[in-house]
């Protein structure tokens, strides 16, 4: 019998990601039309917004709290999050969850060492670039990072909240993370993590400059791995 995921959304485009991802990939290890059953809580972003923007983590942690315990309410055995931001509430969460959690920067470190990268470019909102969540998760297996520069952090962070969470994907800005990649691979970076819910939907694998790491899909085989 397979575990029942619960899925705590953060932004709706990835949250359908992490979604779609283990509904397509779980018929070719459990046959024709099956998957684990799924139950996801969708609590808008807007009540997570003034907490992240204060940096109140604490608060974002009763928020995914209250997440957790509908969908353990329905019966999921553990909880996942595709929301990469939100991981900084972590450790305020864990402690108060009915239910276990896979942690979306642990299944990225963990494909990162199994693929032989020894430092990785960090692309997300500020709030995760400049937070702990992936120094944290890569220095347990000794892989380095780099994060853009200030001003590409603020570019990043905006074409993320006024474009891709509203499922909006322009072409210049599927060109500026190029960019911005390039520069990371001039600084030593062997890949690039797309540690965005949303930034998959964007970023092309076979037109960036180094290799990506989709924290989205990640998680979601993650997901299926322990559900199975």
């Amino acid at each position: 019998m397979t575990q029942h995921i619960g899925i705590v959304a953060g932004s709706s485009e990835g949250a359908a990601l992490c979604y779609r991802t283990i509904c397509l990939e779980a018929p070719a290890v459990m046959g024709e039309h099956n998957h684990p059953e799924i139950t996801m809580n969708s609590v808008p972003m807007a009540q997570y917004m003034p907490q992240i923007l204060a940096h109140d983590w604490e608060k974002v942690a009763t928020l995914l709290a209250a997440s957790a315990r509908k969908v353990a309410q329905a019966g999921a055995d553990f909880a996942i999050c595709p929301d990469n931001t939100y991981h900084q509430a972590f450790k305020y969460l864990i402690p108060q969850s009915p239910i276990p959690w896979l942690h979306i920067a642990e299944a990225v470190a963990a494909e990162a060492h199994r693929s032989g990268y020894a430092r990785l470019g960090i692309l997300g909102t500020k709030y995760l670039m400049e937070g702990p969540v992936y120094t944290e998760a890569l220095e347990k297996f000794r892989i380095e990072s780099q994060i853009p520069d200030e001003a590409d952090r603020e570019k990043i962070n905006e074409i993320i909240f006024k474009e891709l969470v509203n499922g909006v994907f322009p072409e210049i800005s599927r060109l500026y993370f190029n960019k911005v990649t390039e520069k990371l691979k001039a600084r030593g970076c062997d890949a690039v993590v797309l540690g965005c819910t949303e930034i998959p939907l964007i970023v092309r694998p076979d037109d960036t400059p180094l290799p990506t790491l989709d924290s989205t899909r990640l998680l979601a085989r993650a997901a299926l791995r322990r559900a199975l």
